[in-house]
C-alpha cells in the first residue's frame, strides 16, 4: 500500500534477510538476488531504468581481497669483518610476511638501515618536529622501523603522533626517501598480540611502490645483533619520545621475492528513475537537477572479512544484516511507492526527476556509490556537470576520484541516505544538517505530522556511509541513522529485533522531505557550516582497544552513552555496562564521541587507567586496562 505501513517494511526486510541470500556480500549470488528484487519492485511501481545500457543496474569493479602466492621468499644475510657470511632463517607467515599493500616481484638485495619508529610528525607552535630520518640516507636500502609509537610518551604526545603511526603512512615516507623496502618489527617493549603484522586477505588498498614486510622479534633481534646492536636497547632509547639518530646496520643485507595475488570482483548497484512527467519513459531526457534517495543493500556474507564483530562461537554464520541495512532499503522502497502514488494521483507536481539507488560495496569501502559518482558523466552525458575548479580537483584527489566527477551540484539537487534505521529507541539521528543552511528548519517542518524524536547533527558531513560520495561533490545531504548496538556486524542483527513502527515513521519523514525537494522551485544551497570540510583528514590509528559500543542515538547527553560492550573485552572486564555514560577517561573529560576518540589515542596498551561512568545518575569509578587492536 502507498501508506507507510510497518507490515510492508517487515515484508521487504523478511526477503532481504532470508538465509538463501547468504548475507548479501558484494559480488555473490546473494547480492544478485537482492538487487534483482529491488529492481523488479521498482519496475513494478513504474520506475524506469537509470543504469547502464538501458538496465536498472550499474556494475562496478572492487578489490576482492588478496592472497600470498608460492613465490614469497626472504633472505637475510650477515657478513663478519673476516668475510664469513651466514643467513637468518625466517618462515613465511610464522616469522615474516609481506603486508597487503607491498610491491610485488623480486626485490634486489640492499643494506639495512634502522630508522627508529619511522615517523615524520610536523611541528607546531608548541611542539618540535619529530623526524626519524634526520641526517639518515636510506636510498636503495631496506629501512627497519618499529611499529606504532614510542611506548612511554605522554598522553598528549601520543594524541599528537597517533595519526602518523599507520604502517602505510610509514611506508609512503620511506618510499619517498628512496628506500627499496621497509621492514616492520614490534620490538620487545611492545604489547601487541602478534609480533608479525597479519597479512590482511581482505585488504582493498592499492600497493605502495616499495617492498613492505613484517618480521617477528626473534628474527629482528638476530638481525640487529649481527649489526652490533641490541634491539631492546635501541627501542628503550626511543621510547621516551626523544629523537635519536638512525643507524646503518653494516654487514646486513636483505632481499625478497614477494607474490601477492590481488583479486578483483564485480558488484552492482540498482539505479531507477521516476520521471516528473507520468507519461514519460526511459527514452525521455532526465530533468536535472534530480533529487536522489539511496540505501546500501550489501552486508557481510558469512563475516569472513575483518569488518565482522562475531564472537568465536558465531564464526562462519550468515550475517543477515536486518538493521544494517535491510531496514534502510525497506524504507527507501516505501518512499518510492509513496511518491509514485502521489505523482500518479496528481497530488505531487514534480519539478524534477527522482532517482532511487540501492548501493552495493558499502561494507567493503563505499565502492558502489563512489563508482557511481565517478561514472556519472558516462551514465548521463547530458548532465550539467561543472568544469572542475582547482578546489574541486583537490577534493577529488583527496577522495581518490577523477577530477571530472568533483562537482555534481547542478545535476543532483539533494541526496537523502538511509543507513541503519531499524532500531529507533529514543531519537532518530539526522546527519548532514550542516551541508545546507535551510536543512534544520526543513527537517523540523516535515516532521510535524510524523512526530519522530530527532537529534539533528550539524557536525557530521564526512560520514562512513554512501552520503560521503555526494557531499564530496558539493551535493547537500541528509542521512538517517538510529544508532549502533551490540548486534552490529554480527549474526545477531536479525529481523525480530527491529522496531517496525519506528522504521515506517522514518520512511514517512524522509518521504515527506523528498516530496518537498521534488516540488520546490528552488534547490537546497550547498554550504557547509564553518569548520566543516568535504576533504578527508588523516584518521587516527587507534591501537588501544576497549570494546565499547557507543549509542549514537543517545540525544543530548554530556558524555558518551554506551549501547553495549563487547563480550570479553576490556570494558566488560572492568565492569562497564550498556547504558553507562562515560564522563572521564584517563583524566580526559568526555563530552562527546570526539572527546572519547581523542582520549583513546592517548592510551597505552596494557596500562590500566581510570574510567568514570555515570550510571543511573551516580558516578562510578572503575579501572580499565586497554587491550591491543592488533
Amino acid at each position: 500500500a502507498p501508506e507507510f505501513r510497518p507490515s510492508d517494511v517487515m515484508r521487504h526486510v523478511d526477503y532481504l534477510t532470508r538465509p538463501e541470500l547468504g548475507g548479501r556480500l558484494t559480488g555473490t549470488p546473494g547480492e544478485k538476488r537482492a538487487t534483482a528484487y529491488v529492481a523488479a519492485y521498482l519496475e513494478s511501481l513504474g520506475f524506469v531504468p537509470a543504469g547502464q545500457d538501458g538496465t536498472f543496474f550499474h556494475d562496478f569493479e572492487f578489490p576482492a581481497g588478496s592472497s600470498l602466492g608460492p613465490a614469497n621468499g626472504l633472505t637475510i644475510t650477515t657478513s663478519s669483518p673476516g668475510g664469513n657470511s651466514a643467513t637468518i632463517d625466517a618462515e613465511l607467515t610464522e616469522s615474516w610476511t609481506p603486508l597487503s599493500f607491498s610491491q610485488t616481484g623480486d626485490i634486489e638485495s640492499g643494506e639495512v638501515v634502522f630508522a627508529g619508529y619511522g615517523l615524520q610528525v610536523p611541528g607546531d607552535e608548541e611542539n618540535d618536529e619529530y623526524d626519524s630520518y634526520v641526517h639518515l640516507n636510506v636510498a636503495d636500502s631496506w629501512v627497519l622501523v618499529l611499529r606504532d609509537l614510542p611506548q612511554n610518551i605522554s598522553a598528549e604526545q601520543r594524541q599528537r603522533m597517533a595519526r602518523y603511526g599507520d604502517p602505510r603512512r610509514k611506508a609512503t615516507i620511506a618510499r619517498d626517501l628512496g628506500a627499496r623496502g621497509i621492514i616492520f618489527v614490534a620490538g620487545l617493549n611492545s604489547q601487541v598480540k602478534r609480533d608479525v603484522i597479519r597479512f590482511d586477505a581482505n585488504a582493498s588498498q592499492a600497493q605502495v611502490s616499495l617492498a613492505a614486510i613484517s618480521i617477528d622479534n626473534e628474527v629482528a633481534s638476530k638481525l640487529v645483533r649481527a649489526g652490533g646492536h641490541d634491539l631492546k636497547e635501541l627501542q628503550t632509547q626511543l621510547d621516551d619520545g626523544e629523537m635519536a639518530m638512525g643507524i646503518p646496520m653494516s654487514g646486513i643485507t636483505v632481499k625478497a621475492s614477494i607474490e601477492i595475488n590481488r583479486r578483483t570482483g564485480k558488484g552492482r548497484n540498482v539505479v531507477a528513475r521516476l520521471p516528473a512527467d507520468s507519461t514519460a519513459d526511459v527514452t525521455d531526457k532526465i530533468q536535472f537537477p534530480v533529487a536522489m534517495v539511496g540505501a546500501h543493500i550489501d552486508h557481510l556474507g558469512r563475516g569472513g572479512g575483518s569488518n565482522s564483530l562475531a564472537r568465536s562461537d558465531e564464526e562462519n554464520q550468515v550475517h543477515v544484516g536486518a538493521d544494517d541495512n535491510a531496514s534502510g532499503v525497506a524504507a527507501m522502497l516505501e518512499i518510492a511507492q509513496y511518491l509514485v502514488d502521489q505523482r500518479n494521483s496528481g497530488r505531487l507536481k514534480m519539478k524534477r526527476d527522482l532517482m532511487v539507488a540501492a548501493w552495493s560495496g558499502e561494507e567493503l569501502g563505499l565502492f558502489g556509490s563512489q563508482a557511481y559518482v565517478g561514472d556519472f558523466k558516462k551514465l548521463y552525458p547530458d548532465a550539467p556537470i561543472q568544469e572542475p575548479s582547482d578546489d574541486d580537483i583537490a577534493i577529488a584527489h583527496a577522495h581518490g576520484m577523477t577530477p571530472d566527477a568533483a562537482s555534481l551540484g547542478d545535476a543532483v539537487a539533494v541526496y537523502l541516505n538511509l543507513d541503519m534505521v531499524g532500531r529507533l529507541r529514543e531519537k532518530l539521528v539526522v546527519q548532514g544538517i550542516g551541508s545546507s543552511p535551510g536543512f534544520e528548519g526543513e527537517v523540523q517542518r516535515r516532521n510535524v505530522p510524523v512526530g519522530v524524536a530527532l537529534q539533528l547533527d550539524r557536525t557530521s558531513t564526512r560520514l562512513p556511509t554512501d552520503a560521503s560520495a555526494f557531499v564530496a561533490r558539493k551535493v547537500p545531504i541528509l542521512s538517517g541513522f538510529t544508532g549502533a548496538h551490540e548486534d552490529y556486524h554480527t549474526p545477531r542483527d536479525t529481523p525480530d529485533k527491529l522496531n517496525y513502527d519506528g522504521n515506517a515513521d522514518i520512511a514517512n519523514l524522509f518521504g515527506l522531505l523528498t516530496r518537498g525537494f521534488l516540488m520546490s522551485d528552488e534547490v537546497p544551497e550547498f554550504k557547509l557550516d564553518e569548520g566543516q570540510s568535504t576533504e578527508e583528514v588523516p584518521r587516527a590509528r587507534l591501537t588501544a582497544y576497549l570494546g565499547t559500543i557507543p549509542d549514537y542515538a543517545a540525544g543530548e547527553v554530556k558524555g558518551l552513552k554506551l549501547s553495549g560492550v563487547a563480550s570479553g573485552g576490556p570494558a566488560e572486564t572492568a565492569g562497564v555496562r550498556g547504558g553507562d555514560v562515560i564522563v572521564k577517561l584517563a583524566s580526559q573529560k568526555i563530552e562527546d564521541i570526539y572527546d572519547y576518540t581523542y582520549a583513546i589515542e592517548a592510551l597505552k596498551i596494557g596500562e590500566a587507567v581510570e574510567i568514570i561512568v555515570n550510571r543511573e545518575g551516580k558516578d562510578v569509578t572503575l579501572s580499565i586496562t586497554p587491550g591491543s587492536r592488533d
